[in-house]
């Protein structure tokens, strides 16, 4: 470990058992190679060499509680603060109690007072934007994760870039695609920015090269399975050269379970957005085609130098956005 952090024995020793003062810089380094080399201590190390660096301390609001993959984001959040080898971080993480937008308002709006800063997933309303708005005149920053909202007042965006998005699940529609006919899309609701630009990347690619192929109106699914899954069964039953369907928000696990019902795995492309148990399953399983997932554990990186950045230095005159690259996910990934 002294090798690794360029350190005397004696130095590494200092910082576990605490027996003398060790400038900070040292104790970080030590801090870095107990995790590089996977020292059972490293925990406790990390937590000395940081004793005396302010802890910053970020709210997170998220929605559907009991979702995998919201889950799996908090974990994700809660492991890069845990590793994080320059910082102290305290995370408060709320769950929106429904998809209203005064659900996620009151929400955001509850961190007041609370936190440094805050990041959320959400909606693009005005409720929602007077609470980011309340909280930036108070001094605190918000970041809009995965969906943009409040765009010009919040802090800024992190996420993939979803018109990017939209346009990539086009270009592999139109690839594997196993026979000409319609093809379907389900967005969440009128008010994630995030489906609009999936939405318009996806329609925007046809057009251009391919507009032979026709659409079916936009279907909203409230990002439920069960209104995909009945919808998913009544275009089927109504549109038999019903050729492709992408899922550009949530509610996917309703159209997977319709296409294995109707035995329709590999005869409908599916397309669906982000990497759970149940997507994982329908790729293992012939009825999904591609998962275009987020990365998560880069995302949650990102956030908290973006967080720690604001904070040491202030919030930005002209909010911005930083992207991450969506992960292309066939059966053949897994």
């Amino acid at each position: 470990m002294a090798k690794a952090a360029g350190v005397s024995v004696a130095t590494v020793d200092r910082v576990l058992n605490g027996r003398a003062r060790v400038r900070e810089k040292t104790a970080r380094k030590v801090s870095e190679a107990a995790e590089a080399v996977g020292y059972h201590a490293a925990p406790a190390i990390r937590a000395r060499a940081l004793a005396h660096v302010p802890e910053l301390h970020l709210g997170i609001v998220l929605q559907k509680e009991r979702h995998a993959f919201y889950q799996d984001f908090a974990a994700r959040i809660q492991e890069a603060a845990r590793q994080d080898p320059l910082r102290r971080w305290r995370l408060t993480i709320r769950f929106s109690p429904g998809q209203s937008p005064a659900d996620f308002a009151e929400t955001i709006a509850g961190m007041a007072g609370k936190v440094q800063a805050v990041a959320a997933t959400g909606i693009d309303h005005h409720d929602v934007t007077s609470a980011v708005a309340m909280l930036r005149g108070r001094g605190v920053p918000v970041f809009s994760l995965l969906s943009d909202f409040a765009a010009g007042v919040r802090e800024a965006y992190l996420g993939t870039n979803n018109l990017k998005t939209g346009r990539t699940a086009a270009w592999l529609m139109h690839r594997i695609m196993r026979r000409p006919g319609k093809l379907a899309l389900f967005i969440g609701g009128h008010r994630f920015h995030g489906h609009d630009l999936r939405e318009a990347g996806f329609r925007s690619y046809f057009r251009e090269y391919a507009p032979e192929i026709a659409f079916l109106d936009t279907m909203i699914n409230l990002e439920t399975r069960q209104l995909t899954y009945e919808t998913t069964l009544e275009i089927a039953a109504r549109h038999p050269d019903l050729a492709g369907i992408y899922c550009a928000g949530g509610g996917m696990e309703g159209a997977i379970a319709a296409i294995q019902e109707l035995h329709l795995g590999g005869k409908v492309a599916l397309i669906v957005n982000e990497l759970t148990p149940e997507s994982r399953q329908g790729l293992m399983q012939g009825i999904v085609s591609v998962v275009l997932a987020t990365p998560l554990q880069p995302l949650a990186a990102d956030l908290l130098s973006a967080v720690a950045h604001v904070l040491e230095h202030g919030m930005a005159e002209n909010p911005g956005q930083r992207f991450v690259t969506s992960l292309v996910v066939t059966p053949e990934s897994l």
